[in-house]
């Protein structure tokens, strides 16, 4: 939980920003039935203040494992890389889904390690992909940003 309070008013502009989808994943808050949770992409323990700029919509799994880590191993050069940055970076140009749609490919070191460190393809979320694909929900038709403000 934050240290400082997230009006109403900014949480509701972060998940406009976003999309209602988590900024990682990209699971739509609208399909999961529950509200996500506020990420400070730079934790507060790390000195991260909580102001739009730093705040980004993510699921509960997606937020919970990643905790306060900023960076994670790259599974495929084993190098230690920043995590992706939901506000400074593009979806798109780190992360594609597999041709069923069902799983996130990591295209860069920060997109690889991101989708290692939050588990993005855990069992649990790609069996409610499989659900969403058929009721014609998933995947997202763009999976971007807006701008930075």
């Amino acid at each position: 939980m934050s240290k400082a309070p997230i009006s109403t008013a900014l949480r509701r502009l972060i998940a406009e920003r976003f999309y209602h989808r988590c900024s990682y994943c990209q699971t739509s808050e609208l399909i999961v039935g529950s509200s996500f949770t506020v990420d400070h992409i730079l934790p507060e323990a790390l000195g991260g203040l909580t102001i739009l700029e730093n705040l980004s919509l993510a699921c509960w799994p997606c937020n919970l494992r990643k905790g306060k880590r900023i960076a994670a191993l790259d599974p495929a050069s084993k190098e230690r890389v920043r995590l992706f940055h939901p506000i400074l970076e593009v979806w798109n140009e780190h992360f594609r889904w597999d041709a069923d749609g069902l799983l996130i490919v990591g295209l860069t070191p920060s997109g690889r390690a991101t989708v290692h460190a939050l588990k993005m393809n855990d069992r649990e979320r790609v069996n409610s992909r499989r659900l969403w694909i058929d009721a014609g929900w998933h995947p997202p038709k763009e999976s971007k940003t807006k701008d930075v403000i």
